[in-house]
């Protein structure tokens, strides 16, 4: 039996341009985005630096309109997707080759509005759920009793 292959992706980043929109010869919509990712390393003098890395990613259908009608350059997002590698001849008829992102699902995060609002577009984790921060208090010490004041 064949061994199982896993070509999964997801990442978190910003977009570096505005969603690019066309559609195939036989009308499926077809949107391109451009996707920052931060590493964070060590420089020569040992401070934390933060290395963008940058990918191509492709998303299809009625998704891809939906990125293509609600995101622009600097927006946060989430993608779960696979890679595809393509390989082409450019005008000089150099072998080219390129591996992208074929996104399957993608999250808008932040707000659309992040950016006027100071926000700078930047995804600020937050939750519908309040926290219960009493669980976050420090014990209350005994008063000095015995074993005996345990109730097992």
């Amino acid at each position: 039996m064949a061994a199982t292959n896993i070509n999964r992706v997801v990442l978190t980043g910003n977009l570096t341009r505005d969603p690019e929109l066309r559609t195939t010869g036989g009308g499926t919509p077809v949107c391109s985005l451009r996707l920052a990712c931060n590493t964070r390393r060590r420089d020569a003098s040992g401070e934390w630096i933060d290395k963008p890395n940058y990918f191509d990613v492709t998303v299809w259908g009625a998704q891809g309109e939906n990125c293509a009608t609600y995101l622009q350059k600097g927006r946060p997002v989430a993608l779960d997707g696979r890679l595809e590698w393509r390989e082409w001849q450019d005008n000089q008829g150099n072998k080219r080759q390129a591996v992208d992102i074929i996104a399957d699902s993608v999250q808008f995060l932040g707000s659309r509005d992040g950016a006027e609002n100071g926000g700078g577009g930047r995804f600020s984790a937050q939750s519908d759920v309040p926290a219960d921060t009493g669980d976050f208090e420090p014990a209350a010490v005994g008063s000095g009793g015995s074993d005996d004041d345990i109730p097992f």
